[in-house]
């Protein structure tokens, strides 16, 4: 007797292809203006080009798809987790872990810099490891700015 395979969601991380480019923007401007009520709505539309033009370019990106649609991503440039963002109709699903486990498998030491009133986003980055190491204030925004690590054992 055959057994129907049941359907299930195919998750995957890929490198990042310049094709991405508009799919990834539009996530990250929706998750940022989610995630940073703290920072005006307009600092985030001002960043977009340079997000276009430099930062994703420049950086080792991953792109996590869920059968064929962007979900979330991750960028990395050099030991420094540059992003790590996952679509609001996507959180809360595990998602974010999976990427940021791509990236520590990647890398023996991961940097970054989170604002500290984000406190979903710091505690999990503490939930994965990182420890604070100085808090500064980001020059762009004026908001509190947390530097953490991650290190492999």
């Amino acid at each position: 007797m055959d057994v129907p395979l049941l359907e299930q969601d195919f998750i995957m991380i890929r490198p990042y292809h310049p094709t991405d480019s508009d799919a990834l923007l539009d996530l990250w401007l929706r998750a940022s203006i989610l995630a940073h009520d703290f920072v005006p709505e307009t600092f985030w539309y001002e960043q977009l080009p340079a997000m276009r033009e430099l930062y994703l370019p420049q950086a080792e990106t991953l792109v996590l798809e869920e059968q064929g649609r962007v979900l979330g991503f991750a960028s990395l440039h050099g030991q420094r987790l540059a992003a790590l963002f996952v679509s609001p109709d996507a959180q809360g699903r595990g998602l974010g872990s999976q990427l940021l486990d791509e990236a520590k498998r990647r890398r023996n030491r991961l940097e970054l810099g989170v604002y500290r009133a984000n406190t979903r986003a710091v505690a999990f980055y503490r939930a994965g490891g990182f420890v604070t190491l100085d808090e500064t204030r980001d020059p762009h925004t004026g908001q509190p700015e947390l530097t953490m690590r991650w290190s492999r054992q």
